[in-house]
């Protein structure tokens, strides 16, 4: 089954739209067993209110995709939950390639790319890997922090229609262009987010990072078009994790059924 049929029955089946970023502060490299640890039991205690996790360079570096990350990712897996490399790809496609081929032999379901490289000699080898693999293929096209106006909100010459227009729109239909199985758009702008959502008509869903510490808020990100809430550490660093990703599940997939 190809990522995004299945991202989406896991969705339905376990009725949760969350998916777990797995982000934690620095640790020294030699508690990098704690560090471990404390991921292990985070996913554990969270699993049934969220649909996938997606691991950031917070885990990627310390534990390595082929040593510690490999324990997290079957952890997962056996929890019946996805699992997205937060890689942000971003060289030529040699390199691209190499990367993707990495991150899907490790285990990961979907990796997160940045479309400002381009398609030929890009990104191009990375779709065409995922496809053969049956794997996702997530794009940037608005980020979550305030410094994300100053590349993917610039005002740009199409290309193709020389006409003006935002980055972050461009970059949204090239993820309808490309087949993406998803976009990513921060939750702290529901203005993007709306836009995007129109543009893209509904045939890419939206995944929205920056609830909770951010800024983001649920009911507006949702109400504006986001599909999957990318949800880190309103989760990760509560005192309680499992009662913190419940309540915020809850709340969720209230509104998401309500809207759509």
């Amino acid at each position: 089954m190809a990522f995004r049929e299945r991202i989406e029955e896991i969705s339905k089946n376990k009725q949760t739209n969350i998916v777990l970023a797995l982000d934690f502060p620095f640790e020294k490299p030699e508690n990098r067993q704690t560090l471990l640890d404390r991921a292990q039991r985070v996913l554990e205690a969270v699993h049934p209110y969220v649909c996938a996790v997606k691991i950031n360079y917070h885990l990627i570096l310390p534990l390595g995709i082929f040593d510690g990350l490999q324990r997290l990712i079957k952890q997962a897996h056996e929890k019946q939950l996805a699992v997205i490399a937060d890689s942000k790809i971003n060289d030529i496609g040699a390199t691209n390639q190499v990367i993707a081929e990495y991150y899907f032999a490790a285990g990961f379901d979907a990796l997160i790319a940045n479309p400002f490289v381009g398609w030929e000699e890009g990104l191009k080898p990375v779709f065409e890997v995922a496809r053969k693999m049956q794997k996702g293929v997530i794009l940037l096209a608005y980020m979550s922090h305030k410094g994300a106006q100053e590349g993917y909100g610039q005002t740009v010459i199409d290309a193709e229609t020389r006409s003006n227009k935002p980055q972050y729109l461009l970059f949204a239909l090239k993820a309808l262009k490309w087949g993406a199985d998803g976009v990513v758009v921060g939750a702290t702008y529901p203005e993007k987010i709306r836009e995007i959502h129109e543009a893209l008509g509904g045939k890419v869903p939206i995944y929205s990072p920056g609830i909770g510490p951010q800024g983001g808020i649920i009911e507006s990100a949702l109400r504006a078009g986001t599909r999957f809430l990318i949800v880190g550490r309103a989760i990760t660093l509560s005192e309680n994790p499992a009662e913190s990703a419940e309540r915020i599940r809850n709340l969720a997939w209230q509104c998401l059924t309500a809207h759509y």
